[in-house]
């Protein structure tokens, strides 16, 4: 699933290729991928909107217009693709295509079909409809201050299921929460109480750090991730634990595999005991 780094590298890729760019009628390949409103209204209040520029919350990505908010949630395969010459990249999985009165175009395709389209007329709408039960973006609205404050709320909570709550804070996925957690050698069942401030300052650090170190690689890619030009990412090279079962960690011992939050969790039993 693609998490922070990877949306935060679609954004940064697309807001200067699109960026006062107006749409013209889109092309709705799987007229379900559109969450809200219905395919007929959002097809028509959409042809005719210039965007302005293009914002984030957590795995959300939000593309502002002059008039209204098209969002987009990429879920587990989603992938966005820009096209100068309109014509998407290949036929296979694509769901939505958004072309731009200059003939250029974005495509949306998605494997497994859980990604999701919305189309909200003002901010009011955006956190109502869309974001409701998100919380605050893990890497800009949350200082530490503001994590330990989170933290104490949860202080039952173990700590991984908490870092993937998304109303918890935004953004967190399963690699890096297991980056994370290994970097600042935490345990992923350790309640969040028992951390001491020493402990989740580091942890905290370690949060800024990776997703830091994710957008600067472009994000993760095993399988379906792609950013806007069709190119994998490359921060799976960097990876210390996660997909590592087996393997060793830089202290010697070996990376074990456990299920946490329903998950795949992956750590080191010596670094984080």
């Amino acid at each position: 699933m693609p998490e922070l780094p990877e949306v935060e590298t679609i954004r940064r890729e697309l807001e200067p290729l699109i960026s006062g760019k107006i749409f013209v009628r889109p092309v709705l390949h799987m007229p379900s991928t559109i969450e809200s409103p219905s395919v007929e209204e959002f097809s028509t209040t959409l042809t005719g909107r210039t965007i302005e520029n293009l914002t984030r919350r957590g795995k959300y990505l939000i593309i502002n217009l002059d008039r209204g908010i098209l969002v987009v949630h990429l879920r587990m395969t989603g992938n966005l693709s820009y096209s100068v010459n309109g014509q998407p990249r290949e036929e296979r999985f694509l769901r939505v295509s958004l072309p731009f009165t200059d003939e250029s175009a974005l495509h949306y395709f998605d494997m497994r079909r859980f990604g999701r389209l919305w189309l909200v007329a003002n901010r009011e709408e955006l956190h109502t409809k869309v974001l409701k039960r998100v919380g605050p973006d893990i890497l800009e609205e949350v200082d530490l201050e503001k994590f330990l404050k989170l933290l104490g709320k949860r202080q039952r909570s173990k700590i991984k299921a908490l870092l993937l709550d998304q109303g918890f804070a935004a953004g967190m996925g399963n690699i890096y929460t297991d980056e994370c957690l290994h970097r600042c050698n935490i345990h992923p069942r350790r309640q969040a109480g028992s951390l001491s401030r020493t402990e989740t300052e580091e942890l905290y650090a370690a949060i800024k750090a990776v997703l830091a170190d994710g957008i600067e690689y472009g994000g993760t890619t095993f399988r379906d991730y792609r950013n806007t030009s069709g190119a994998i990412g490359s921060f799976q090279s960097k990876l210390a634990v996660y997909g590592c079962k087996g393997e060793k960690c830089r202290c010697g011992a070996k990376i074990e595999k456990i299920t946490e939050a329903g998950r795949g969790t992956y750590y080191c039993p010596n670094c984080q005991k």
